[in-house]
């Protein structure tokens, strides 16, 4: 029998002697399309062609296994991250107990008091005369607002102006007494008022809020409010609680119109200042209840 090898080609004649037959087998190796067309004997790396390749066969499963393995650790510490966390509620936290934000409890003592329960110096005697005819002044009808219902108040910022000028900056303050608490649509807390270290009043504030975005601004509108309402022990501003100054002042100072809004046309009636101007989106209108 003879073997005859052509590169990728192979013959092989075989002769039988007692049949007086002979036999001629052909087999080749071709290229595959789009594959590079280097012959065995000129390999493309020496280093591959000195490993077998039962070798080479198994390196590159035993990188395909590791690299598969790798990749189940990485789901299976992903997952259990994932269950290891707490579940995120959808639910609105009730806040109706509070924000639990109690003031500080201090030791009494000669020059610590804590403001959140004493009364210390509360009717002790009275300011300086200098002190009181700044917060007795009658105030100026410029400086009184009035609401689109009708109610006429004066600005949180006028408050702290005549405090600041009776007492001087830094000599009165608001004392918080208690927690801050939310309710569906309020926000309220306990304020005391403290003037030259002496308690002068305690209220509680209030402000609505609309979302719970909001919550942080009705907050600071909820002390506002409480420094108006503590002031009133001062006599600050106490015309605005006088039936007969309020009504004299809508009738002087106050007009009626009746608006429409641009965007629903809804009509209603809004109380102006005489020298205000209707903002947008409302507009005033003349024919209120025509078609």
């Amino acid at each position: 029998m003879a073997t005859l090898t052509f590169q990728r080609a192979t013959w092989c004649l075989q002769i039988s002697r007692s049949s007086r037959t002979f036999a001629v087998s052909f087999s080749t190796a071709l290229p595959r399309r789009h594959r590079s067309s280097r012959l065995p004997s000129q390999p493309s790396n020496p280093r591959e062609s000195s490993i077998p390749r039962a070798s080479r066969h198994q390196q590159a499963r035993t990188a395909f296994t590791s690299t598969r393995v790798f990749q189940v650790q990485q789901a299976q510490q992903t997952s259990s991250n994932l269950i290891s966390q707490p579940p995120v509620s959808n639910e609105t936290q009730d806040l109706s107990g509070g924000l639990d934000d109690q003031p500080l409890v201090l030791d009494e003592g000669t020059t610590k008091v804590d403001w959140s329960r004493s009364f210390h110096g509360l009717s002790t005697q009275p300011f300086s005369k200098e002190a009181a005819d700044v917060l007795l002044q009658p105030i100026s009808t410029d400086d009184i607002e009035v609401k689109p219902d009708g109610v006429i108040y004066l600005p949180e910022i006028k408050y702290r102006r005549l405090l600041n000028k009776a007492f001087g900056p830094g000599g009165w303050g608001m004392a918080p007494r208690g927690e801050t608490i939310v309710t569906a649509k309020a926000v309220t807390r306990e304020y005391a008022l403290v003037a030259l270290g002496r308690l002068v009043s305690v209220a509680r504030g209030e402000q609505d809020y609309f979302s719970p975005e909001g919550i942080p601004t009705a907050a600071e509108g909820c002390k506002s409010n409480a420094l108006m309402r503590c002031c009133k022990d001062l006599g600050v501003a106490s015309e605005l609680w006088d039936p007969v100054f309020v009504r004299k002042f809508l009738a002087q100072n106050v007009r009626e119109v009746f608006v429409e809004h641009q965007v629903t046309h809804k009509k209603k009636k809004m109380y102006l200042r005489k020298d205000g101007k209707v903002a947008y989106p409302y507009k005033e209108t003349k024919n209120f209840g025509m078609p």
